[in-house]
């Protein structure tokens, strides 16, 4: 059951999203836990506070009314503690460990820190690139970013970014080759395969509506995303590859999406911290910091 206050925080980012399943991904919650905090809320009320169908959700002349109000208790309440911390955050400092992918933490992780190290120059950064989840207790890892699901519930994770995946190819290639229209014409193409570098086996290519696809003569076969986006680039092979790494050379011109219309579901970034004990000023500065970078698609590319 959901307190009078953790309603209202839905409740508010709701208001300012245009339906309950972006409120959800901006909270880091089920859509449905979302659909019932505003039930519940209303109940309270007594009061509808949004109109909805099975496509669209509007908020009330109520909901509006009261969403201004509920904005401001919410400040009021929050700046209670902001006071209270103010000293401890002025001297932020100590270790704080992140683990991310290699590709992620090499490309933006760096470049996304530079600023708060230069603001706090007393925080000690111990970074561990691993395309494997990193054990959060034995490596002393305070933040975590990773691409795909986490369901363990040691941590409290947040939704950041969808991760599209895209079959690319130069346009040298494509016009070499001529461009694939089927997933058969796919095969007939110099492709690349990424191996799981757990367990050795090779990552399959993803489409809508469930095919997968793998390639049974691969022209390149690495364990490195990075060294795969540089053979595509390099018009050794169509790789299918993640939006992060793409969609700089896709607008640029340097590579080409085919079969775009098959291109399957994304797949989702998030960010993590174990869930036990109190959370340091240090560790939460942070952590807010690189959500911000990784939900702002002008930082980090989306598709």
């Amino acid at each position: 059951m959901l307190n009078r206050m953790e309603m209202i925080r839905i409740f508010c980012s709701a208001a300012d999203c245009s339906n309950f399943r972006e409120a959800a991904t901006r909270l880091g919650v089920s859509p449905q836990a979302v659909t019932r905090a505003i039930k519940a809320l209303e109940e309270e009320l007594g009061e509808i506070l949004f109109h909805r169908n099975t496509r669209q959700v509007h908020i009330t002349a109520f909901g509006e009314a009261y969403a201004v109000r509920a904005r401001q208790m919410l400040e009021d309440f929050d700046a209670l503690f902001r006071g209270h911390r103010a000293e401890a955050e002025s001297a932020i400092a100590g270790r704080i460990g992140i683990t991310a992918p290699q590709a992620i933490g090499k490309r933006f992780l760096v470049a996304f820190l530079q600023p708060l190290l230069k603001q706090h120059p007393q925080l000690v950064l111990n970074l561990r690139l691993e395309d494997e989840i990193t054990d959060a207790v034995e490596a002393q890892i305070d933040i975590g970013i990773r691409v795909g699901f986490l369901r363990d519930s040691r941590y409290v994770a947040r939704a950041l970014a969808p991760v599209p995946l895209q079959v690319v190819a130069t346009p040298e290639l494509i016009k070499a080759t001529g461009k694939p229209r089927t997933l058969d014409e796919l095969q007939q193409r110099p492709l690349s395969v990424l191996i799981d570098r757990k367990n050795g086996r090779p990552w399959p290519w993803t489409f809508a509506h469930g095919p997968s696809l793998h390639p049974p003569a691969p022209a390149l076969v690495c364990d490195d995303p990075e060294a795969e986006l540089e053979a595509v680039l390099a018009g050794l092979a169509y790789g299918q590859l993640p939006a992060y790494l793409a969609q700089p050379y896709l607008q640029s011109g340097h590579l080409q999406a085919v079969l775009t219309e098959q291109a399957p579901d994304p797949w989702q970034l998030f960010i993590y911290r174990p869930q036990q004990g109190p959370v340091s000023p240090r560790v939460r500065l942070v952590f807010d910091h690189l959500r911000a970078c990784f939900c702002d698609p002008a930082q980090f590319p989306q598709g």
